[in-house]
């Protein structure tokens, strides 16, 4: 079986499996669910009880050079009336560098995603037209489905990537930090 099959395997039967149908009938531009959702529900999955990572949110990322903060709100608010119990983070990469200062514009979804802290986080999975899933993995799975906590080349001397990793070891000792 292939990474990206036993991804979906993993994930389709959880909280992810619910979302993405709704996700995608938003008809948000080059969208996908990424981050710790995805990673959070894997390490739970491999790891069992051993691992006391939850998804805490679900990170949309889209990309919408005309867009504006609208569509984020418009779309947040359509999910969390459909799933008042979970949180939605819906942001534009397209506007990425506006509101956060001293990073650089983003020319896709897919290049703000490569940009996250960790490998195991920057995985994005969503549903085409036909509701086929499709995977952006730009670092692979190994590091996912083998518990690394590994900085993206972008974060690999930045503090914030470091803290983030000691967190995730508190709570899933199962884990290795590179």
């Amino acid at each position: 079986m292939n990474s990206n099959t036993r991804l979906q395997m993993i994930l389709a039967d959880t909280p992810i499996g619910i979302v993405l149908p709704a996700i995608a009938q938003l008809s948000l531009p080059n969208w996908w669910l990424a981050g710790g959702a995805i990673r959070n529900t894997v390490w739970r999955s491999i790891f069992g009880n051993d691992c006391e990572l939850f998804i805490k949110d679900f990170d949309i990322a889209f990309f919408d050079q005309a867009g504006n903060r609208s569509q984020e709100l418009a779309a947040k608010a359509s999910l969390t009336e459909q799933f008042p119990n979970d949180l939605f983070d819906v942001k534009n990469q397209a506007s990425f560098a506006r509101w956060r200062p001293g990073d650089r514009p983003y020319t896709s979804t897919e290049d703000g995603i490569k940009e996250w802290l960790h490998t195991a986080t920057a995985v994005g999975v969503r549903l085409d037209t036909q509701g086929q899933w499709q995977f952006f993995t730009p670092y692979g799975l190994d590091d996912l489905f083998n518990g690394i906590i590994r900085p993206t080349p972008t974060h690999i001397h930045n503090q914030d990537a470091h803290n983030k990793a000691s967190g995730f070891l508190q709570k899933c000792s199962c884990l290795r930090s590179i």
